[in-house]
C-alpha cells in the first residue's frame, strides 16, 4: 500500500469519528512517549498540541515554532503510532495562504490526517483575530493542497472569539460559516464550554463542533448529550505532567522526600511500551 492510499485511509477513519452524540476523544500528546501512552489506553486517535509541543522542543506556544521543528516532531509522532494522527499548526507556520498550502503538504509528508488551523494572530496586525475573509483564504489553501494530494485531511477551524474575549455565539457561528464555506470540514471554539453556549454553537454550526475541555468544563458525558462531536484537552495533560517535575523537583530539593513520585509509571512498563516500535 503506498503512502498516499495509508494517509487517505486513515484519514476516512478519523473523519468518521467525528459524530455529534457519540464525540471523537482526544487527550493531547506533544512526542512520541506521551502519543505512545495516549495509544496504548485506547484512544481512537491522537491529536497533537501545540503548545506541550512547542514547549517539549524549548520554544513559547504562538507561533514561536517554525514549521520545520514542528512537523519534524508531528512525523516522529505519526511513525511512533498507528492510530491517525491529527496535528495543531496554530495559524499554520506560514505568514500568507500559500504557505499554509505548503504547511499542509507538509503534514501529510509527516503523516498526519488532520489539523487544526487557529484564526488567532501573532504577526503584529491588527486585532487579536485575522480578519474572516484572510482566515477563510488560508483554510481554503489547506483544503486545496490536500485535495490535491488526494487525501481527505479533516480541516478543523479553530475560533478563538471566546478566548480572545472578542466575540460570543453570534460572532462565533458567522465566522464558522465562513470557514466551512471555504473547505473546512470542522469547527472548534476553545474557551467555550458553558452549557448553554456549547447548545447554541451546536445548533448554529452546520459541521461537527470540537470543545476544549478540562479542570471545571461538564464530563464528556454532558457534552456528548448536548450534540458536540470531538473533545479535546489541548495542552491540559502536558501542563499537569509539567507540573509533576516542579512539584517532585521542590519537595526533594527543599524536604528531601519523594512522596510526589509515589504514583510513577512502572519502569518496565513504560520500557517495553516504548521498545514496541
Amino acid at each position: 500500500m503506498t503512502l498516499n492510499h495509508l494517509l487517505r485511509d486513515q484519514a476516512l477513519a478519523f473523519r468518521a469519528r467525528h459524530v455529534p452524540g457519540r464525540p471523537l476523544v482526544l487527550p493531547n500528546a506533544w512526542d512520541v512517549t506521551s502519543a505512545r501512552l495516549v495509544e496504548d489506553a485506547g484512544a481512537a486517535a491522537v491529536a497533537t498540541t501545540s503548545a506541550g509541543l512547542a514547549w517539549a522542543l524549548g520554544a513559547a506556544d504562538g507561533d514561536r515554532l517554525d514549521r520545520d521543528r514542528a512537523l519534524g516532531a508531528v512525523a516522529r509522532i505519526a511513525g511512533a503510532v498507528r492510530v491517525p494522527v491529527t496535528a495543531d499548526i496554530e495559524s499554520g507556520y506560514a505568514p500568507d495562504a500559500t504557505g499554509v498550502g505548503d504547511t499542509v503538504r507538509a503534514v501529510l509528508a509527516a503523516g498526519a490526517v488532520g489539523v487544526n488551523i487557529e484564526d488567532a494572530r501573532y504577526d503584529g496586525g491588527e486585532g487579536p483575530l485575522r480578519p474572516v475573509a484572510e482566515q477563510a483564504e488560508r483554510i481554503a489553501a489547506a483544503r486545496a493542497a490536500a485535495d490535491t494530494a488526494g487525501v481527505p485531511l479533516f480541516v478543523n477551524a479553530r475560533i478563538d472569539t471566546f478566548l480572545s474575549g472578542t466575540g460570543g455565539v453570534a460572532e462565533t457561528l458567522e465566522r464558522a460559516a465562513a470557514f466551512l464555506a471555504a473547505g473546512a470540514d470542522g469547527i472548534f471554539v476553545p474557551g467555550a464550554v458553558a452549557p448553554d453556549t456549547v447548545k447554541a454553537l451546536v445548533a448554529g454550526v452546520d459541521g461537527p463542533l470540537n470543545i476544549m475541555a478540562g479542570p471545571g468544563a461538564p464530563p464528556v458525558a454532558d457534552l456528548a448529550a448536548l450534540g458536540v462531536a470531538r473533545v479535546s484537552v489541548g495542552s491540559a495533560i502536558a501542563q499537569a505532567a509539567h507540573a509533576v517535575i516542579r512539584r517532585a523537583t521542590r519537595e526533594l530539593l527543599d524536604s528531601g522526600t519523594y512522596t510526589s513520585l509515589t504514583e510513577a509509571l512502572d519502569y518496565g512498563e513504560l520500557n517495553t511500551l516504548l521498545g514496541e516500535n
